[in-house]
């Protein structure tokens, strides 16, 4: 007996991704056959992993298949699994609502320049609703495995706002889709276009799709199996081709991008494992969109049984953006998040998949530098939290990282630390680095001009992590690393002489600026580093870079107060104006416009604008 429907409206977001879909995939159309063959396949590997401990889920029907038919007449495709099925509240919590708190971040890039991008589909949990790109009606009979006959559930859209929900009476356990075509959507009731969407894009899925047989332009009650239905990782890699691991990729990855590189191996011994790793060629969506706290991990199997869908054990926070498998013979089935957390076995699987990428990212630097180029682009940034995370691998990974240059093409981040090595003359024994928060404010900075008029190269770092992970790197290959911007300036013998003349001379003109300056500054030195400005501003060699701590304050945290260090280039006009200025007011305005100016240099943010341009106004009037 089935009971009265019930109506209910969408959750909010829920229409809005609808409305989305629907009016932003009209050159993807056939995603949603790769979608509901994904979310099948998925059920029927969480429905054998269940029945592991409970065998009596499969209740007499242990062979897990998905099939594909249509029906001309009646306008319809269904996609039915014998999977583990959804009770009324799962049919509720995953077809109703979506629970993602990065379905708002999801919404806003739909809805913006990337509304035609396909592979955030599915990526985000959402690749049910791609069903309404093709149907104006949605159909699901869905009953859970060990629940009775009599609870199955019948879920139903228009994809408008509402869906209907009843209890039925349902025979079979596991789920089926009813897709009601649109008018205009004829192509997908002929079975050679259907089969060929399933060889395309799901062809290595590991449980048999199978669709009925049509002789003589009619459809028979004969099922054949039109998938490989054999795990690809588990093949030989000299019988799987370039094509099939492509497709592999994209049905495992929901991307429609083909994956940039990867890596298969089978390691046999004491403990046996296959490893399938793929570096994609544009970041997972949920990478660019929610960062750390929204990466889903690697496929784990164990002997094929599908374990998790995303074990992040598997590997370190910054490989994240690796897609793949690992299948594991001897870990142990009753593993849970928290066993596999502290189980050794998987820390030696996870050291070796994380060997397994670094070769891979290596040997893209090495012999195909574009593809190296194109995975730098899209992960370099990622790529340099290993530097603090992963210090066993801190030297492997600071050799694959990239920075632009004094002595490199404009902004490109193409010089790498060994590159730099190889061209520092016999007698320095430094790398040198700037950080800001733009090339432009790197390459321009005041701090770099005593580099260049020695020829020192200094690399130009302007990524936002960069200062964070220098923290980390204070040495690479025997070298040790150094902001030009923190600390003394180097000089041999003469320069020190040179630099204690000057000083000496200056004493009058540091004690005019001390006293203007009072407690904006915390000291006032002659510049070894400057030959061209007038000013800079000084660290130590563990002071925050000034345009950090302004990004930490924005992101809400405590900083401490701290006064900057004023060095100055005694030489320049504008000193020399201050050192003559016997008026206190117009003196003391070039006192804080030297030091203001030189805050702004250094990204540090200026405490009072209004003043800033008051007093520029002053002087500009003379």
């Amino acid at each position: 007996m089935s009971a009265a429907a019930e109506t209910r409206k969408f959750e909010a977001e829920v229409a809005q991704v609808l409305h989305l879909v629907t009016h932003s995939l009209y050159s993807h159309k056939e995603i949603f056959l790769r979608e509901l063959i994904s979310n099948a396949s998925d059920a029927c590997d969480k429905l054998r992993f269940e029945s592991i401990a409970k065998p009596e889920l499969l209740a007499g029907d242990a062979e897990l298949r998905i099939d594909v038919s249509w029906n001309p007449e009646q306008r319809t495709i269904t996609v039915r699994d014998n999977g583990v099925g959804m009770s009324r509240d799962e049919i509720v919590a995953n077809l109703g609502t979506i629970a993602s708190s990065g379905t708002r971040r999801f919404l806003e890039a739909m809805s913006s320049e990337q509304k035609n991008d396909a592979r955030l589909i599915g990526q985000f949990g959402v690749g049910f609703y791609s069903a309404f790109v093709v149907a104006d009606k949605v159909t699901v009979y869905s009953r859970r495995a060990g629940l009775p006959v009599s609870e199955g559930v019948k879920w139903e859209s228009d994809g408008k706002g509402e869906y209907s929900l009843a209890q039925i009476e349902l025979p079979e356990r596991g789920t089926a889709v009813v897709l009601h075509l649109k008018a205009d959507e004829d192509d997908f009731l002929k079975r050679w276009e259907l089969r060929s969407l399933i060889t395309r894009y799901s062809d290595h899925v590991a449980f048999p799709i199978r669709m009925p047989v049509e002789k003589d332009d009619k459809i028979t009650n004969e099922w054949e199996t039109v998938n490989a239905a054999s795990a690809l990782w588990t093949k030989p890699k000299n019988e799987i081709s370039d094509e099939d691991y492509q497709s592999f990729y994209k049905s495992l990855g929901h991307d429609f991008n083909d994956a940039l590189a990867w890596t298969h191996n089978r390691v046999e011994g004491n403990q046996s494992y296959t490893t399938l790793l793929y570096l994609p060629s544009q970041p997972p969506f949920e990478q660019m969109m929610g960062g750390r706290d929204e990466r889903k991990g690697l496929k784990l199997y164990i002997k094929r049984v599908f374990i998790m869908d995303a074990a992040e054990e598997l590997l370190p926070n910054y490989l994240r953006f690796v897609r793949g498998v690992v299948d594991a013979d001897d870990l142990p089935l009753n593993v849970s998040r928290e066993i596999l957390q502290h189980n050794r076995q998987l820390e030696r699987i996870k050291a070796a998949c994380v060997k397994r990428v670094l070769d891979l990212i290596e040997k893209l630097a090495k012999d195909e530098p574009e593809k190296f180029n194109t995975f730098y682009k899209s992960f370099g940034n990622t790529l340099k939290e290993g530097i603090v995370e992963d210090h066993a691998n801190r030297e492997r990974i600071a050799k694959l990282l990239r920075f632009a240059s004094t002595k490199g093409e404009g902004g490109t981040q193409n010089v790498s630390l060994d590159d730099y090595i190889g061209r520092m003359p016999v007698d320095q024994d430094t790398i040198w680095y700037i950080t800001a928060d733009s090339h432009a404010a790197a390459a321009g900075s005041p701090q770099l001009e005593a580099f260049k008029a020695k020829g020192i190269e200094v690399l130009l770092m302007s990524d936002r992590i960069d200062e964070w992970m220098l923290g980390s790197l204070n040495e690479y290959s025997g070298k040790k690393l150094r902001n030009v911007a923190k600390g003394e300036f180097p000089l041999d013998e003469a320069g020190k002489q040179q630099q204690e003349e000057a000083n000496k001379a200056a004493e009058p003109l540091l004690k005019k600026l001390k006293d203007l300056l009072g407690e904006r500054v915390a000291d006032v030195k002659v510049s070894a580093r400057l030959t061209d400005s007038p000013s800079c501003l000084a660290l130590s060699d563990f002071e925050m870079a000034p345009h950090l701590a302004r990004l930490l304050r924005e992101a809400g945290h405590d900083m401490p107060e701290s006064k900057p260090t004023l060095e100055i280039n005694p030489q320049h006009a504008l000193l020399k104006r201050v050192e003559a200025e016997s008026d206190q007011i117009k003196a003391s305005d070039l006192a804080n416009l030297l030091l203001e100016q030189a805050e702004i240099a250094a990204g540090a943010p200026l405490l009072d604008p209004a003043a800033f341009v008051q007093r520029m106004n002053r002087v500009l009037l003379g």
